[in-house]
């Protein structure tokens, strides 16, 4: 019968603990989809000051609530080269600062607090039923702040640790682990296979709360818990770049320093620690009891972070002579921004997608003045550099459109105009490098033959071209810059190339009619008139996407 019972409660516990889970999961989610923007205006911020990654580290971690995942994100934004190793290791120390907040939410929990949370759990999951995207979006919020609490309770409810049978059952088998490696390599395991190491510590503080599990044990398998959460970055680096590694390695190392430091100092001055703790929140009440270990976590991660920070350079430096660079047998052409292990935050990932395809213009910008250069002059000069380039634009293309389509299933519904205006942006810039490809074609091909344009057809395209230089330059600061005061003048610069391509190609036939113009030039001429003409087409709709998904004027 007193089996029986043990299993009930135990299953009862691990009921508690996926409670707890599934709450963690859905408040993380709902606060990582609704403060994107913000996240995103932190990760702008980025630089080389140490502090400031600090801030941004704990930031971020308090809006998604898991180092771990601030982790990820970090490696796979240093794996796309938009983050050095310098730059990612001070983030890496303020995740783990920002992690503390949850341990502290669950300290303070009270019967009355339980009651409330209850009542979040419920109403967010009606809110759930709602048609608005930010009604149900409060509702995952509010739900999964319930369902932590929720779970919470029943841990520490009389079915689960305040059980008799299992209270005696968890003391008896403290009295035996009580040794500070074997409950540091508890902590590990235990944050490895949930991959939390907030749920780890909120599990903890519970079984502190409830009288299961001393103070001074405790202490030990929280600093187990900040070296289990690294397996996750660990695992992400896995198949990344030298870098990505190198940031992985720094999470871990930074943990596993301050876990040996702090374990020194708890195991040799156990009891003026405790005691330290103790004076900070007298009383034997449940809340003071998790204050303690929630206090503990705060200044675990506060302290090391303090202790390092004016180490940073060491660690990379480090981090290099553990990980070395491997020489690549030939070369892999990735995108620079965008990395798949961006896709857990989606806010991210597009902030990312809109760098890679700015980049995409920039080529694009710089293939259309060098085949303006080898159309007026019939002298095809970077002739490499342009087929280098245009192999470029084919491939952020393609590896953008295929991105943006594993995007699209994680994205909210807000940004899912911003992805469908992005695929027209993606296949309008394609076809503006396939035009520049194609004059610098021109180009060639007339020298090939030794024609040349007469004066009047050079300053016919130079007319257009300089037309076309101004909207591409419009454009770019449109779409670039979300510069949607710039829109008007560029519709009216493309009713003019309209009203010059219709004038040009006029007079041109009536050249021809006249004999003053070669047979053997006319092709070449007709179609570069026409190739400018449907560039300002293109980047009309390049501009417009910022208002309109498929660029239209209307």
């Amino acid at each position: 019968m007193e089996i029986m019972q043990l299993i009930q409660s135990l299953i009862w516990l691990l009921a508690g603990v996926g409670v707890f889970i599934v709450g963690m999961n859905f408040l993380g989610d709902a606060l990582e989809r609704s403060a994107g923007d913000g996240m995103k205006r932190l990760l702008g911020k980025i630089s080389n000051n140490r502090f400031s990654g600090v801030g941004i580290g704990a930031g971020v971690t308090a809006i998604i609530q898991s180092s771990s995942a601030t982790s990820v994100m970090v490696i796979g934004l240093v794996n796309a080269g938009v983050m050095t190793l310098m730059q990612a290791t001070p983030i890496i120390m303020g995740a783990n600062i920002g992690t503390t907040i949850t341990g502290v939410l669950v300290a303070l929990k009270n019967d009355i607090f339980n009651m409330i949370m209850y009542l979040f759990a419920f109403a967010g999951v009606m809110m759930g039923f709602a048609k608005s995207e930010k009604i149900k979006l409060t509702g995952l919020l509010t739900s999964g702040l319930g369902l932590i609490f929720v779970g919470l309770d029943i841990m520490s409810s009389e079915q689960a640790f305040r059980n008799e049978l299992v209270m005696d059952m968890f003391q008896g088998i403290f009295a035996v682990v009580n040794f500070p490696i074997l409950l540091i390599l508890i902590g590990v395991i235990f944050t490895a296979l949930i991959q939390s190491s907030s749920a780890a510590t909120g599990v903890v503080i519970t079984m502190v709360g409830t009288g299961v599990l001393p103070l001074e044990l405790a202490l030990f398998i929280v600093l187990g818990a900040n070296i289990g959460t690294c397996v996750t970055a660990l695992l992400a680096s896995i198949g990344a770049n030298a870098n990505s590694k190198r940031v992985a390695l720094v999470h871990f190392t930074f943990n596993v320093i301050g876990t040996v430091v702090f374990t020194a100092i708890v195991w040799i001055f156990k009891d003026a620690f405790v005691n330290m703790l103790v004076s900070f929140f007298p009383g034997n009440d449940p809340m003071s009891l998790q204050m303690r270990v929630s206090a503990f976590h705060v200044i675990f991660n506060v302290t090391t972070t303090i202790l390092l920070l004016p180490f940073v350079k060491q660690l990379v430096a480090y981090s290099q002579r553990v990980i070395r660079d491997k020489k690549e047998t030939e070369e892999i052409r990735t995108l620079q921004y965008v990395d798949d292990r961006l896709l857990t935050t989606p806010a991210v990932a597009l902030m990312q997608v809109k760098k890679e395809m700015d980049r995409m213009f920039s080529l694009v910008e710089e293939n259309i003045s060098h085949s303006f250069e080898a159309m007026e002059n019939t002298d095809p000069k970077n002739a490499e550099k342009v087929a280098a380039n245009e192999e470029e634009i084919d491939f952020i293309n393609s590896a953008l459109t295929d991105y943006l389509i594993k995007l699209s299933a994680h994205v909210e519904p807000k940004d899912e105009q911003i992805i469908g205006a992005y695929f027209h942006v993606l296949n309008d810039l394609e076809r503006i490098g396939d035009h520049a490809e194609n004059f610098h074609e021109i180009g060639t091909e007339m020298k090939g033959k030794s024609l040349v344009f007469s004066d009047i057809a050079k300053e016919d395209i130079q007319k257009m071209n300089s037309l076309i230089s101004r909207m591409i330059a419009i454009a770019k600061d449109a779409f670039e810059n979300i510069n949607s005061a710039c829109l008007p003048e560029l519709s009216e610069l493309e009713k003019q190339t309209d009203e010059v391509k219709r004038e040009l190609t006029a007079s041109h036939f009536a050249r021809l009619a006249e004999g003053n113009c070669s047979l053997e030039v006319s092709p070449y001429y007709s179609s570069a008139v026409l190739g400018l003409e449907r560039v300002a087409d293109h980047l009309v709709n390049v501009g417009y996407s910022i208002v309109d998904p498929v660029g239209s004027q209307e």
